[in-house]
């Protein structure tokens, strides 16, 4: 049996350009979607995984995102007296326990790869670990990492959480060259990061959920830019197979929402309002109102 997989790697340094000018006094991790930032949605999926560490790999700039875990004596005092239970609650679902969460800074902007390469010193040598993208939020029953960490205990290895695009996108991903298709699990001959369009093995796209081996960061000391002149992680993953050591894509159940994007972000905002029983009658309403009023105008 594989060993438990109880630390996370959260690359959060960068830039966030595409949400400017938003971004130039927050971190775009903190952005809220509805009504908790895009970070929190990735720590809660981690800790339905059984994460117990968490490793932020961060830039100059985010001092606001540390002090999201950390406790706010001020605001809770305020809280209790007035009776708000409910909402002192899921302020403190927010904290973290001292000493569970670590920062590592990133000093350039070198890519995904060595960015969880950054986070080497905090892994043990003989430690598995996951890799959350905190802009891939994914709605699911079951939180995505939990489904890839139960798929891990049987099968070991590295594993990517992947899932199938339109060929034409396929470009735009990470992509998967199959062996082995056995449903939700296939084993993987190859990964190709953004091949040229025509090119790709597979339609099968990698998502921001990985679950890695400590010879991939054996691997990434080793690596060159590959892709856009940056140091990729699905260029050190490839090497595992290169290797003869397993890999895995794994069709996770759920909906993948890109974060990163605008589009994406305000398509999470409906979907995820929209299965708030709080919020769903009203912002139901108004939508309906919406799409009345767009046809009527056609």
């Amino acid at each position: 049996m594989a060993r438990k997989v109880t630390k996370a790697v959260f690359p959060v340094a960068g830039l966030g350009t595409r949400f400017l000018p938003a971004t130039k006094s927050i971190p775009k991790e903190i952005m809220t979607l509805v009504d908790r930032p895009l970070i929190q949605y990735a720590i809660d999926e981690a800790r339905a995984a059984g994460i117990k560490e968490f490793i932020f790999v961060t830039s100059r700039g985010k001092g606001a995102l540390e002090d999201y875990f950390d406790t706010a004596p001020e605001l809770e005092t305020a809280l209790r007296k007035k009776g708000k239970d409910t909402l002192l609650e899921e302020l403190k679902s927010t904290n973290m326990d001292s000493g569970a969460i670590a920062y590592v800074r990133q000093n350039k902007p070198l890519g995904l790869g060595h960015a969880v390469w950054c986070a080497r010193r905090l892994i043990a040598p003989n430690e598995p670990f996951a890799v959350i993208l905190p802009d891939d939020v994914i709605a699911a029953e079951k939180p995505c990492l939990q489904q890839m960490v139960e798929a891990y205990e049987e099968t070991g290895g590295c594993m990517v959480a992947s899932m199938e695009v339109p060929p034409e996108q396929a470009s735009l991903y990470g992509v998967l060259d199959i062996r082995d298709d056995m449903g939700a699990m296939v084993s993987v001959n190859g990964m190709v990061e953004k091949p040229a369009a025509g090119t790709e093995p597979s339609n099968l796209a990698v998502i921001g959920r990985y679950i890695l081996t400590p010879k991939v960061l054996q691997s990434l000391n080793k690596l060159k830019s590959g892709s856009g002149g940056e140091i990729q992680l699905t260029d050190a993953i490839a090497h595992e197979i290169e290797e003869e050591r397993p890999v895995y894509g794994y069709r996770f159940r759920g909906q993948r929402f890109d974060c990163g994007s605008k589009a994406g972000f305000l398509q999470a905002t409906v979907a995820f309002g929209m299965a708030r029983e709080d919020l769903q009658d009203e912002f139901g309403d108004y939508l309906r109102s919406m799409t009345a009023t767009q046809l009527a105008a056609q």
